[in-house]
């Protein structure tokens, strides 16, 4: 015995059910009616964009010649767990993440040698100019967080990055509508039409990054991107000269993740602008293939800064090579009060007089 097939509404995804009186499927819930061939079609696009097959090749890096991590020391900070890679001239006493105080650990050895980096295009001058830049015309800024906060402790740190491509296959059922409203004498009328509007097609995607460190938040990270490729060379240990490298800790394969919701969320977007004349457009249902997916493995230069006020915690970050700077501010709940008071003061006044002028008072 075959199993019966479940029909899905299009308008509410409730189960449908066959009208005999209209010859239709009619849905219980919001009692919309389809044909039997349109419901069917439907289902069919529906099962084809169901599932992903992202899988990937992500033998990233290579490995270290001969002698080619000599002088290269471990510093690991004892608070966040953090591990930086330093060369024998570039010292290392608190940590880029938490600010901590870091010991060296030993020497370096093995973990996987980058494929690239894009090395640092702006110096920490240029990087102490943005956080003041950043900091300029905030009124509600502490003051004492301006004056104290610690410039001369920002660090010019590569952040471990995965970089993935791949070709993507791609099947997405969008769902749509479009929405009415008239009005008579008695009545606010709204009318909702819905539409299931279906996109096929391949896109590829070229070194889609992930960091490689749970140190450094996605968001953060990928607030000061974009990173130019163009820039990058052959890793060689002469790039991180008088600066810090942190250490991967998430590896290539557990960055698929994060990897396989960026091309889906791109995806989407890239085959949602060929979804026109509607009020509202959501994806329903997302069915990707990857072919020829691959992975390398990069160092991206990042300038950071993490201070602490009234028990919070605050990180900065500059892209080291386009200059992209961000970072949350504190408020002066203080400043605030009176800021506001000021403002509430000034708008009463201002409608006392209009009364006044108006009689009214």
């Amino acid at each position: 015995m075959s199993e019966l097939i479940e029909y899905k509404c299009p308008c509410c995804a409730g189960k449908l059910e066959f009208n005999s009186g209209t010859q239709n499927m009619k849905c219980p819930f919001c009692e919309s009616e389809f044909d039997v061939d349109t419901v069917q079609q439907y289902n069919e696009e529906l099962a084809a964009a169901s599932g992903n097959d992202m899988k990937w090749d992500s033998q990233a890096g290579g490995q270290w010649d001969n002698g080619e991590t000599n002088g290269m020391n471990v510093y690991s900070c004892q608070s966040c767990g953090a591990e930086i890679i330093t060369d024998s001239t570039t010292g290392a006493s608190s940590c880029p993440y938490c600010d901590a105080p870091i010991v060296m650990s030993g020497s370096f050895a093995g973990d996987l040698k980058p494929d690239y980096v894009i090395p640092f295009k702006l110096d920490k001058k240029a990087a102490k100019a943005a956080l003041n830049k950043h900091m300029e015309g905030k009124r509600l800024l502490p003051k004492v967080f301006k004056d104290e906060n610690h410039i001369d402790e920002i660090k010019g740190v590569y952040v471990p990055v995965w970089l993935f491509d791949a070709d993507a296959d791609a099947n997405i059922i969008y769902k749509a509508e479009k929405v009415k409203r008239w009005s008579d004498s008695q009545f606010n009328y709204v009318e909702t039409s819905y539409y299931s509007a279906v996109r096929s097609g391949d896109i590829s995607f070229e070194r889609v990054p992930v960091d490689g460190s749970s140190k450094m938040p996605d968001d953060l990270m990928e607030s000061i991107e974009p990173f130019n490729f163009s820039d990058a060379v052959d890793f060689k240990t002469a790039y991180l000269s008088g600066y810090l490298a942190d250490r991967y800790d998430v590896s290539a394969e557990q960055s698929i993740a994060r990897a396989n919701e960026r091309i889906k969320n791109s995806t989407e977007a890239a085959f949602r602008e060929t979804v026109n004349g509607y009020d509202t457009v959501k994806a329903e249902s997302t069915n990707i293939k990857l072919n020829n997916s691959k992975a390398k493995y990069a160092l991206y230069p990042v300038w950071l800064l993490n201070t602490t006020w009234n028990g919070n915690k605050y990180t900065f970050a500059m892209n080291g090579q386009t200059g992209k700077f961000v970072g949350d501010l504190p408020v002066d709940s203080g400043a605030a009060a009176k800021w506001f008071a000021g403002i509430t003061a000034v708008s009463t006044a201002v409608l006392f007089g209009l009364a006044f002028l108006l009689g009214i008072v």
